[in-house]
Parts: structure tokens; C-alpha cells; sequence
């Protein structure tokens, strides 16, 4: 599907909605998407879900852990898992700052809803689009675009999660098929996952990065199971457990590319992909907190006058508006960079840090505004306070991106 039909599409479902279908709507031309007026019917449509879809179920997924099945059915009828396929396998090829303008306007409501559609845009699917052989594409990709199959990412292990070069889950060649053994955990999606992309150690004798491969394993594969669901501390309704291979025999066709030894270097542009993406999110969910606490200091009277009138609250909603500013000015500048073909691995990670960080802050000063209102689940910020903690965790904690920042200044410093 291509951003003309995917308008066309979305068009036709909005004029049904309000029982107006005319038949000359199917001649109607309209322009490419890369038209900032397309791309703002594009982004109004998802804010226009989220906003009237969405936010409405936030309390009951929280409470029941689970995301209804007609939700899932709409975000597949809106072309929500393949926004970022290219537009030859099915998906409506959305540049990287478009992805990120999307991003946002998804950040504006519970995080499982963007979990349950963001392997299938981000790391469920992009080793394939990035080093997939075009045999590989062609069988998973138009299926990842209409959702009708789950990716999911392993990489993180028991013992190998921020030093993911070390990771231990093997992968022996016998005759035409590899044997995998091995543990990942935390794993995104993992129980409603089709397919798995797994980083393995295909050359023992090598211990770093260039021993590792990347295979997409399928669900039902013999020797492939899932261990139990994590409890997590937020983010319900969005699922993980670890994933365990058990002589878990994989066809060499398998083998993402079909070469040994890039599978470590696919993971990481993956990840620099993602970490974009998870700043973006970060964005649009600080920018929902702030909403919420803003409204709620305007609203809220003591000494007999709103709260948003006293210049400590003031001080907190002006601070937030400034820092997701300018987080919102960092990810659009690096999206644009990797749209041109940039390398933009120390921007990515400059983006994910200072977003994720960001997010925490803002989380934390409009709980602050709530006052002990905004530690009952009564109020969306409640849960937001602990759902964007992982933000700071996942695709690489603020540690291992402070790291990757010196270590490319110190390249460029020292080439």
C-alpha cells in the first residue's frame, strides 16, 4: 500500500463514519503525502484515533492488562503496523521525521497501545528491511504491514543486557540448519509474536560483536518457548517474558542476509533507529503529562485562587514546556539527518538520552502539580509517572548512550 492509497483509505473510512460515502470519492486525486498538508491529514487522522479510540480505554487496559480486540482490528484497518514498511512490500514508507511526528501524536495516550504496533514499525521488523535478503522481505514484510504477523527483537539475555556484544545464546551449523540454544529476556511482544529477530553467536572462537548473526525465527519453530509473563512495574497491557531456544533447529535461509558475522551490526542499526523513535514517543508523552497537569493547575483552587497561579507551579509548567522544546527540536533535527543518509549514531543517542531523561523530569514535576491527587490511579498521571520510567532503560539505558556519545567523539577526535 502506498501513501496514496493508504489517504484515499482513511479518507473514505472518516466519510463512513459520518455516513457520507459518495461515489465520486473514488475518482478523487490526491496529492503525495510528502505535501505538508497530506501529512497533516495523516497525522489528524491518528490523533483524531487516539484522542476519540484511545485514551477513552486507557483505564480499562490498565486495569485488565490487555488491549481489546477491536482495537487491534482498527489500527490494522488504519495501516498502523506498516507505517514505516516500505512502501514495495505493503507499508506506507513513512520518512524518519514523519515516523517521529507520528510517534508523538501516539505518545499522547497509554504506552501499551504504541508497544502493541512498534516492533512491527521499529525492531520487530527492521533487521529485515535493513540487511534482509529480498526473498526474506518478500515473505514477512507485506504480512508485518498488515499486522496480520508480529515481530519481536530478541537481543538482551540473563546475563548479557547493557554489554550485548557478550551475549551467550549459540547458534551451530548442521548441514543446511542451525541449532540455537540459549535464553533472551525481556522480550517485547514476545507472547503474541509470529516471528522472532534473534542475535546469535554463530563462531565461538570469536567473542565479540563479529561472531554474532541475526536469524528470524518463527513461533512455532520445534524448540522454541516462551517463559511465563513479566509483572512489570508499568506499561500494562504491553506484554514481555523471556524467550528460551532448546536445540531449536532454523533452515540457513533463516540467517537474516544469509551471512554469518553482521548480526551484531544489523542490532545496532536497528537500535539507532529505535532510540529515535522512543524519543519521539517521549516527546508526545511528556507533552499528554504536561497537558493534563496544566489543566489540572488552572482547575485547581486553594487559598482561594487556581494554582496555576502561584509561581512554583508556574516555575514546573514553564520548565517542562521549555525542555520538551527542546527535545522536540533535537529528535525532528536528527530524523532529517538520517533521512539525508547521515550517520547519525552519536545524534540518536544524544536524542534518546536527553528525550527519556527529559520525559522522567516532566513526569515527575506534574505529579508534583497534582499534589497527593496525582499519586491515585484516579489520574492518568499515576500511571504515566511509572510507565515512562522504562523509557530511560530500554534500547540502551542513559548510561550505555552517555557512552556511545564519548566513544564517537573520541573517534572523530582521534581519526
Amino acid at each position: 500500500m502506498n501513501f496514496y492509497d493508504y489517504l484515499f483509505r482513511i479518507t473514505k473510512l472518516k466519510l463512513k463514519g459520518k455516513g457520507i460515502y459518495p461515489d465520486e470519492l473514488n475518482n478523487m486525486e490526491i496529492p503525495m503525502i510528502r505535501d505538508p498538508e497530506m501529512l497533516e491529514q495523516l497525522l489528524s487522522t491518528i490523533r483524531n484515533f487516539v484522542k476519540n479510540e484511545l485514551v477513552p480505554l486507557e483505564h480499562e487496559v490498565e486495569e485488565s492488562n490487555a488491549i481489546p480486540e477491536r482495537i487491534v482490528e482498527q489500527m490494522k484497518e488504519l495501516g498502523l503496523f506498516g507505517l514505516t514498511i516500505p512502501e514495495e512490500y505493503g507499508g506506507l514508507g513513512i520518512t524518519m521525521e514523519e515516523e517521529i511526528l507520528v510517534a508523538m501524536e501516539l505518545g499522547r495516550t497509554s504506552a501499551a497501545f504504541r508497544s502493541l504496533i512498534g516492533t512491527n514499525n521499529g525492531i520487530g521488523s527492521s533487521g529485515i528491511v535493513i540487511d534482509g535478503t529480498e526473498e526474506q522481505k518478500q515473505k514477512y514484510l507485506p504480512r508485518y504491514a498488515t499486522g496480520e504477523i508480529i515481530g519481536s527483537f530478541c537481543l538482551t539475555e540473563p546475563d548479557s543486557g547493557s554489554d550485548a556484544a557478550s551475549l551467550k545464546t549459540s547458534a551451530v551449523k548442521d548441514g543446511d540448519y542451525y541449532i540455537l540454544n540459549g535464553t533472551k529476556r525481556f522480550i517485547t511482544n514476545a507472547p503474541r509474536a509470529t516471528t522472532f529477530t534473534v542475535m546469535a553467536r554463530t563462531n565461538p572462537d570469536i567473542k565479540g560483536a563479529s561472531g554474532i548473526s541475526a536469524f528470524l525465527v518463527e513461533a512455532n519453530t520445534p524448540g522454541l518457548s516462551l517463559g511465563k509473563i513479566d509483572k512489570k512495574m508499568g506499561q500494562h497491557g504491553s506484554y514481555t517474558c523471556d524467550v528460551i531456544f532448546d536445540n531449536c533447529k532454523v533452515h540457513k535461509d533463516q540467517l537474516i542476509g544469509g551471512v554469518e558475522g553482521i548480526g551484531f551490526k544489523t542490532a545496532m542499526r536497528v537500535l539507532d533507529k529505535g532510540r529515535l523513535h522512543i524519543a519521539g514517543y517521549s516527546v508526545g508523552m511528556a507533552e499528554r503529562m504536561l497537558e493534563d497537569a496544566l489543566n489540572y493547575a488552572v482547575e485547581r483552587k486553594q487559598f482561594g485562587q487556581p494554582i496555576a497561579s502561584f509561581q512554583l507551579i508556574q516555575g514546573m509548567l514553564a520548565d517542562s514546556k521549555a525542555e520538551i522544546y527542546a527535545a522536540k527540536c533535537m529528535v525532528l533535527d536528527a530524523a532529517r539527518l538520517r533521512d539525508e543518509g547521515k550517520n547519525v549514531t552519536t545524534e540518536s543517542s544524544c536524542a534518546k538520552m536527553f528525550a527519556t531523561e527529559m520525559c522522567g523530569r516532566v513526569a515527575d514535576r506534574c505529579l508534583q502539580i497534582h499534589g497527593g491527587a496525582g499519586y491515585i490511579s484516579e489520574y492518568s498521571i499515576e500511571r504515566f509517572y511509572r510507565d515512562v520510567r522504562l523509557f530511560r532503560l530500554y534500547e540502551g539505558t542513559t548510561q550505555i548512550q552517555q557512552i556511545i556519545i564519548a566513544r564517537e567523539m573520541i573517534k572523530q577526535a582521534t581519526a
